[in-house]
């Protein structure tokens, strides 16, 4: 799909990312096109009704979390991480066996953002939560070491989870506002989302399994 529309090389990938997608900068620039745009829409819109993924989102208030907890507010980036983890272990625990253990991998922010986070990922994964214990972090899951890579490395993942970011926030915000959601591309996103994608509980809920609203 990226040679066909953008003429992506094996030698020198593009890369997807959403905002220049949205933006339509180079090497986008042929959405500007707006039949080539409705194509490329369609066939990406396809592969994520086919693509097999289970989607775990978390939203965090910054402002209320730290209007609440004040000087003890939990880093929220990591707080998120946590509240992720624990959400991924406990769907790998009722995985049919043989596919019941995951591996973690997040997009680099930088030197110091990237240490930080992986500290928090071998903490937890030493120590448990207060819903995971440390055994389960360590059973379900394949390295104790955080794995970091940046987008520009082409890691079909990091890409996957680029592109259904945005449109899960929104969702989730609309949702809890009591909204519909959004009427353009990434609201048919966050609609399959919520038909098929989210993890959910058995009688189909979402919020609280597949979408978690912080503090």
């Amino acid at each position: 799909m990226k040679r066909q529309y953008f003429g992506s090389h094996p030698d020198d990938p593009i890369v997807l990312h959403r905002k220049e997608l949205v933006n339509k900068r180079a090497p986008f620039q042929a959405l500007n096109d707006y039949t080539v745009e409705d194509r490329f829409n369609e066939a990406l819109f396809r592969l994520l009704m086919e693509w097999q993924y289970l989607v775990i989102t978390a939203v965090i208030d910054k402002q209320d979390h730290l209007a609440q907890y004040g000087q003890w507010a939990f880093h929220p980036y990591h707080y998120c991480l946590k509240c992720i983890l624990e959400r991924f272990v406990m769907f790998l625990r009722h995985s049919p066996p043989g596919h019941d253990r995951g591996d973690v991998m997040a997009e680099s922010r930088g030197g110091k953002e990237d240490r930080q986070l992986k500290d928090e990922f071998r903490r937890l994964f030493e120590g448990g939560t207060e819903h995971v214990k440390a055994h389960e972090f360590s059973t379900c899951l394949t390295s104790a070491e955080l794995k970091v890579k940046q987008k520009a490395l082409n890691v079909a993942g990091l890409q996957l989870a680029d592109i259904v970011a945005h449109p899960s926030f929104a969702a989730t915000v609309a949702r809890r506002e009591g909204r519909d959601l959004p009427p353009n591309f990434g609201g048919r996103i966050a609609a399959l989302l919520e038909h098929e994608k989210y993890r959910r509980r058995w009688d189909g809920t979402i919020p609280g399994w597949g979408r978690i609203w912080l503090p």
